[in-house]
């Protein structure tokens, strides 16, 4: 087998990939050819997350003038290499308007731009940015990054950029050809790729030469994950290497990634689906046996941190995730591949004394389809003058577009061409078929669209409940 990755090898030399991110890509490659029962957590070898911290308790221990000491000695990650492809995006998708604030249209990135400036000058830290952007969201984000006169930032680098590496022909482990679209035969080695990245970059060192011992990284689609001076102090209190954001499971997040404890080690793991035996899906979507799940927000203390890459050559151990998928991802009849990722939260099983935190929603507001996108441009949300995106309870309406026609970024701004309609009394919403919406909808209840088989239309200022477009002669 060693013969076939060696094509592999030889593909990414050729496309000038660094020897890290060779051995980076051969390790994952090693553990999907040798290794296919590594890829199990199973339920009787783990115990179940329980009695973890609150905010809500942290923050009443917190020395709040204090605080602002250890927050001063942190550094911002955001990772930044997703496309949005799930949306039709073509782009970054932190470049995405979100929505309107003083008239103007605000997206992602400028949100978190807004954000760590607002830190900067009301607290008086330095908090640098650095954005772990991919091969192809790089460019277009940095010029946003540039055009910022707000943000300006010499001393530390506004961006790493990750790694790539081949996607796999299932059947035989070869690097895939497609000449039709070169670049599609390239993919992201998931976010656990950070750790090689960040070692290879230089970043830990430049941080520590200025002082930064604490590095607080988060996904950019999620804009409840901002700067924490209450987070900075706690994790500082507590001397942990390493800490992870949790929330609490509802229903809707059965299927999510989970923090479970190892029996053999008592180390801290993050337990995938795709790590979920089928013989043990039951126990692991209990969400009453396993309370909280991940945020992908995490702290890690900058030495900690350093020190493990070191041990390690700069390529952690980290459980590998197989992805199949075909290489056009658009065209399921494209030759199938394997797409091969590590998470970044799993290397918290590689720390001694990791700890993880329970926060509320308001830290965890993460834009993956256009379902949230839905919400998120709603009035459920109001964005204050220093950034923040506020509700009034963050529990969110159940919303299932049909995804024929709301998938994709550019159908779904085309049938809400004013605004998206009001969600501030529904408590569920439904639309099949092709609606447009015109100004002022305001959904309440259990709204729901049936499909009419034809475009059709709901007009200004109509009311949308359960039973469709309410009639105008009330009984």
């Amino acid at each position: 087998m060693s013969d076939v990755f060696e094509l592999s090898a030889s593909k990414m030399h050729d496309a000038g990939m660094s020897d890290v991110a060779i051995a980076q890509f051969r390790h994952l490659y090693d553990v999907w050819r040798n290794e296919e029962s590594s890829s199990w957590i199973r339920e009787s070898s783990v115990e179940p997350l329980t009695d973890v911290p609150s905010f809500h308790d942290v923050y009443k221990t917190i020395d709040h003038d204090e605080a602002v000491g250890a927050f001063a000695k942190t550094a911002f990650l955001k990772l930044n290499g997703g496309l949005g492809t799930s949306m039709g995006l073509e782009c970054a998708k932190s470049l995405l308007p979100v929505r309107r604030h003083k008239a103007k249209q605000v997206r992602f990135i400028d949100i978190i731009l807004g954000q760590v400036v607002t830190a900067r000058t009301r607290l008086g830290v330095r908090l640098p940015l650095t954005l772990m952007n991919s091969f192809r969201t790089s460019e277009d984000t940095m010029k946003v990054l540039h055009r910022n006169r707000k943000f300006q930032q010499s001393d530390v680098p506004m961006e790493i950029v990750q790694h790539q590496e081949p996607k796999i022909v299932a059947a035989t482990g070869e690097p895939v050809s497609f000449p039709e679209n070169p670049e599609l035969e390239w993919c992201p080695p998931g976010h656990g790729d950070l750790y090689s990245t960040i070692w290879e970059s230089g970043l830990l060192d430049v941080l520590e030469e200025q002082g930064f011992k604490y590095l607080f990284i988060s996904n950019s689609d999620n804009l409840g994950a901002r700067p924490s001076r209450t987070l900075a102090q706690h994790f500082e209190n507590t001397g942990a290497p390493f800490m992870i954001e949790v929330a609490t499971r509802t229903y809707a997040d059965r299927k999510g990634g989970h923090i479970v404890r190892d029996k053999a080690t008592g180390r801290l793991m993050l337990r995938e689906m795709s790590q979920v035996h089928p013989d043990d899906k039951a126990d692991a979507q209990n969400i009453d046996k396993h309370p909280y799940f991940n945020t992908n927000s995490i702290w890690v203390r900058i030495d900690a941190l350093k020190a493990k890459l070191a041990e390690y050559d700069g390529v952690l151990p980290l459980p590998v995730i197989r992805n199949h998928k075909t290489v056009d991802p658009t065209d399921p009849s494209s030759t199938p591949v394997i797409q091969l990722e590590t998470a970044m939260g799993a290397a918290v099983s590689l720390f001694d004394g990791a700890i993880c935190v329970q926060v509320d929603r308001m830290r965890f507001l993460p834009v993956k389809t256009t379902d949230d996108l839905f919400i998120m441009r709603s009035d459920r949300f109001h964005l204050t003058d220093s950034y923040e995106m506020e509700d009034g309870n963050y529990i969110f309406p159940n919303v299932q577009l049909d995804p024929r026609y709301y998938k994709n970024i550019n159908d779904f701004d085309e049938r809400f061409p004013y605004s998206v309609p009001s969600l501030a009394a529904a408590n569920s919403v439904t639309i099949n078929g092709d609606w447009t919406f015109g100004r002022d909808v305001i959904m309440f209840s259990d709204a729901v669209l049936e499909d009419k088989g034809e475009p059709s239309y709901v007009p200004n200022g109509e009311y949308v409940g359960p039973q469709g477009i309410e009639p105008d002669d009330w009984v």
